[in-house]
């Protein structure tokens, strides 16, 4: 059960931030929002950064996909990895690769660009490290923008990750056997 809810009596600036959402590319008020929304200009600010980081940046859906993917199976977040493992293979993920991820296994990777992001992801979440020639293999095929873009996708997910096992939000319907419990 959920630890938080939305306010029943929203303040008009929760009921703003909440219309804002709704309004935006998602169609709807975004899950960790939930929570944000006890300040709702950090709710407003984080769901506006989150639609730009997961709708608006030089990687194609998938690669954005699987690197959400790749920081909800490290926070193991049951919510966030069901949302992003369906809208992974929407945008053409191959399901090996969200299985070998859920296991925490090598996936075999189609692609440069998906080796790269699932590379960066993986050491940067995992070590909070990026080494030289990681870098510059990720620059190679990504671009100085689109490394750029990885990091703050990963590191807003991290934030929507924590916020969604902090509080228990999605839980139990949304948890993800694949997932077991943390590790």
């Amino acid at each position: 059960m959920a630890r938080l809810t939305l306010p029943a009596d929203p303040t008009p600036e929760q009921q703003e931030a909440c219309a804002e959402a709704a309004s935006g590319i998602r169609g709807r008020v975004p899950a960790p929002m939930i929570a944000w929304i006890r300040n709702p200009e950090l709710a407003r600010r984080a769901q506006k950064l989150g639609e730009l980081l997961r709708y608006q940046t030089t990687l194609e859906p998938r690669l954005s996909e699987l690197a959400i993917l790749v920081c909800a199976r490290h926070w193991t977040s049951h919510y966030e990895w069901t949302v992003h493992k369906r809208e992974g293979l929407k945008a053409g993920m191959d399901p090996a690769v969200v299985e070998a991820i859920a296991a925490r296994r090598e996936p075999r990777l189609a692609d440069d660009r998906e080796r790269a992001v699932h590379d960066v992801a993986r050491t940067l979440i995992g070590t909070a490290r990026l080494p030289q020639a990681l870098h510059d293999q990720a620059t190679a095929v990504l671009g100085e923008r689109g490394l750029v873009e990885l990091v703050a996708l990963l590191g807003y997910y991290s934030m929507v990750a924590l916020t969604l096992n902090a509080f228990e939000i999605g839980l139990p319907d949304a948890r993800a056997p694949e997932l077991g419990d943390a590790a």
